[in-house]
């Protein structure tokens, strides 16, 4: 049976060179590739993320963020390490690091308004 390695959510962003900037200067995302000025990927380890310069609907972004619906969740080792880091480079942090039923999670939102959830052990 076939198995599957991962997946990338594609985000649609409003400038794709302010979104780079935010995924590698403040989540410390590496770019792996840009194409023709629209579409870019950035990884950190084994988590990617596309991202592609396209409108997105404003009502639907401020809807997902009032009711806190994950864009995107990324499982990490070293929970607290990356809060703390995360802090220092002042991301805006959504959602503390706190234990949950399901586990120990924080939410970052990126400048698209996409809402970002790193869980693991702490």
């Amino acid at each position: 049976m076939a198995a599957l390695k991962s997946a990338a959510p594609q985000f649609l962003v409003d400038d794709l060179p302010r979104a780079l900037e935010f995924y590698e200067a403040q989540l410390g995302f590496a770019v792996d590739f840009v194409y023709e000025g629209f579409y870019a990927s950035v990884s950190r380890g084994d988590a990617v993320i596309h991202l592609k310069c396209s409108p997105k609907i404003e009502a639907d972004r401020a809807h997902r963020k009032a009711h806190q619906h994950l864009d995107a969740h990324v499982d990490v080792s070293g929970l607290r390490e990356l809060y703390d880091e995360f802090g220092a480079r002042q991301v805006p942090i959504l959602r503390a690091l706190e234990e949950r039923p399901w586990g120990w999670d924080f939410y970052v939102e990126d400048p698209d308004g996409y809402i970002l959830a790193f869980g693991g052990a702490p």
